[in-house]
């Protein structure tokens, strides 16, 4: 499971760090696999408002975004937003992203696609304000629900803290530590429980692909489907997108990854192989089980579908068996 923080303050070493390094090192300790974006260390332009997103699901604008963001967005299982207040609002770095995110927002609410990790993904809010106004945090509040609505998160709480200016004052905030911790086991714990499997083919552009996000679609509260290759190719393949796309099923920002990085988060519980047979990776003691499902690379729309609709049966019997011996 990957907990994404999501750092919004331009201060080194300040009040919001402290707050959400203390929260990702509650996640360690559950367990958890941890990335923490530094926003303001990242190229991020604004939003150009150029349409492209609306029309075509995808944003022109080569950047951090489209080459690091997006992708750790779709992979992230729990979304942590960490922001001092500025104006009612975030950060003018972290508002930049959230901005941009307008991509995922088109590709969900105008392409129509299904993002297959909206089932289980977490969202959940850190901010801090120097005063103590009534209204501090609705503006933060609001834009946390539509950013965390827009990446297919569920909107899960906050932690606000009123009356934090100088440095090292959340330090001295003497429950800080207590909080984090509550929240923290709150919001991972019912994700920590879930079964692991692996989905391994060779170059993790179709099969595998196609798997997982089936098994995240239709089961990703109780099962935390990833996958892998043991030779990964550099994107996934174009027919196997716009077949899970009839389906309704988004798969952009899902770049092929190896078998060692899908396996990064901890020793999967069963692995299911497709095609790669005795190159895949065998890990002592996990039940491994090979899908006989023909390699749909260079094939047509037609057979790429035969095999999208092969896979879905083969996941919903797992499904099922996996969830009688929870």
């Amino acid at each position: 499971m990957m907990v994404l923080g999501l750092q919004g303050s331009p201060r080194k070493n300040g009040n919001t760090s402290f707050l959400l390094s203390a929260f990702m090192d509650e996640a360690k300790k559950l367990g958890a696999q941890t990335h923490v974006i530094e926003v303001d260390k990242k190229k991020i332009i604004p939003c150009k408002e150029y349409t492209v997103c609306s029309k075509k699901g995808f944003c022109p604008i080569d950047d951090d975004m489209k080459n690091e963001i997006y992708p750790l967005l779709r992979k992230a299982d729990v979304i942590v937003v960490a922001t001092p207040i500025f104006f009612c609002n975030a950060t003018a770095q972290l508002k930049a992203l959230i901005d941009r995110c307008q991509v995922l927002w088109s590709r969900k609410y105008k392409l129509k696609l299904i993002d297959p990790g909206q089932k289980y993904r977490r969202g959940f809010l850190l901010a801090l304000g120097a005063t103590k106004g009534k209204n501090l945090f609705d503006g933060i509040n609001l834009t946390a629900k539509y950013f965390f609505d827009a990446v297919g998160a569920s909107f899960e709480g906050s932690l606000t803290y009123r009356s934090i200016e100088h440095a090292g004052d959340m330090e001295k905030y003497n429950a800080v530590l207590s909080e984090v911790k509550e929240a923290a086991n709150i919001l991972l714990t019912p994700l920590l429980s879930r079964k692991k499997i692996l989905f391994a083919c060779r170059e993790n552009t179709c099969r595998s692909q196609i798997a997982a996000a089936f098994a995240q679609r239709l089961a990703g509260d109780k099962i935390e489907a990833v996958s892998g290759g043991n030779s990964p190719a550099n994107e996934i393949n174009p027919v196997m997108v716009e077949a899970m796309g009839k389906k309704g099923i988004d798969m952009a920002f899902r770049p092929p990854k190896s078998i060692e990085d899908a396996l990064s988060g901890g020793k999967p519980d069963m692995i299911i192989t497709m095609g790669c047979g005795e190159e895949c990776s065998f890990i002592s003691g996990v039940n491994m089980c090979d899908w006989e499902v023909p390699d749909p690379s260079g094939k047509s729309i037609d057979f790429m579908i035969k095999v999208r609709d092969e896979i879905e049966k083969r996941v919903n019997h797992l499904i099922a068996e996996v969830l009688l011996t929870v």
